[in-house]
């Protein structure tokens, strides 16, 4: 059994904006799409070589015929609260509330989600927790089990099988993000005095978990188990603010929660881009995301073919026939950020070659 809690603190990141290009006044743009694809960048060789063989034609026409804004490095969480007009850090567990459909309150909350770490060489690693495949009776279960732990703390509920919430009794300190951890080795939390309750109750977690029945039942059929909890995305809303855009479209609830809290309209990502009349969407189409964390090449191939079929190709059929007059493509990085924007009398400049993929994305080195 781990003696140590797998997640650090959080970098504190004070309310910024990200450098991305500000747009003109809309009025016929008003058709736009601003469309959010992390995990689109990496190494430039690396990027040359596993999309050198992919049919792109959407993706490379307009590639050729947009221009490229390089940008501060960015995730996905923040570009998204900058598009919507909100400030950073991102209250993660209050805003996926209002996704899932509860009263907005004045409580603070705290994402406690069950994760499966597993050994590798010398560390603890964070699977991906979408792996787990919790069903609703074995979430119910666990949280039942744990909630006596972690009283003290606070009040755990179940917003799905894979996102628990804890209601707190006063605010916590800092943790890492569950995404950014995704994959990577789990670092232990400080040893400072405002840590030592979460780490005595996690660990206390750790042992429930161990002998629980539902993980119990779960090795005796080959499944993973829940061998722990990820704290992170504390806190409350913090006013309201609108950024330029009139819906957003997401399969992640804590940015359609950030919409709901924002006044602005949400609805699930579709599987494919059609224009609406009139409205500027903003979409986070986050399929490259999971695949480019973990390595999974062959699902990060692909992600990429779906996203020229299905996003970009009628995204470049709509601008064409003139259904809509925008497009911007924003992708964050850990190390840069780059922004294409296309206009739709950029088109006609056909002198303008397609370019490839590696050439707009690849990854700065990191200093």
């Amino acid at each position: 059994m781990a003696d140590s809690i797998e997640c650090g603190p959080a970098h504190r990141l004070p309310p910024v904006r990200f450098a991305f290009q500000p747009l003109p006044a809309l009025t016929f743009s008003q058709r736009m799409l601003t469309l959010v694809v992390p995990g689109l960048i990496w190494p430039r060789q690396a990027l040359a070589d596993l999309s050198c063989d992919l049919p792109l034609p959407a993706f490379s026409l307009l590639l050729g015929r947009g221009r490229l804004n390089p940008a501060a490095a960015a995730d996905a969480e923040g570009l998204l609260a900058t598009e919507l007009g909100a400030d950073l850090p991102v209250p993660a567990a209050a805003l996926r509330r209002l996704a899932f459909g509860r009263a907005r309150d004045d409580a603070d909350w705290l994402c406690l989600d069950p994760v499966r770490l597993r050994f590798e060489e010398r560390s603890m690693v964070l699977d991906d927790p979408a792996q787990l495949a919790l069903d609703d009776a074995e979430a119910e279960a666990l949280a039942v089990s744990l909630a006596p732990t972690f009283e003290s703390l606070g009040d755990i509920d179940s917003l799905a099988p894979q996102c628990w919430n804890l209601r707190l009794r006063k605010p916590a300190p800092a943790f890492a993000a569950l995404q950014a951890g995704i994959g990577r080795a789990a670092a232990p939390l400080p040893a400072h005095a405002d840590y030592r309750p979460w780490r005595q109750a996690l660990n206390e977690a750790q042992m429930v978990l161990h002998a629980h029945p539902v993980n119990l039942a779960r090795e005796a059929a080959g499944r993973p188990t829940v061998n722990s909890l990820w704290p992170w995305g504390g806190g409350r809303p913090q006013g309201t603010g609108r950024g330029r855009h009139d819906q957003l479209w997401a399969a992640d609830p804590v940015p359609l929660g950030l919409a709901a809290w924002q006044g602005i309209a949400q609805r699930p990502l579709p599987a494919r881009f059609e224009p609406e009349a009139g409205r500027a969407t903003l979409a986070l189409f986050d399929a490259l995301a999971a695949p480019a964390r973990l390595g999974d090449v062959l699902a990060w191939r692909d992600a990429l073919v779906r996203l020229d079929a299905d996003w970009l190709a009628p995204a470049l059929a709509a601008l064409r026939a003139g259904r809509l007059g925008r497009l911007r493509l924003l992708a964050p990085g850990e190390h840069n950020s780059v922004e294409l924007n296309v206009a739709r009398g950029e088109l006609w400049k056909f002198w303008r070659k397609p370019r490839p993929l590696a050439e707009a994305f690849a990854a700065k080195a990191a200093k």
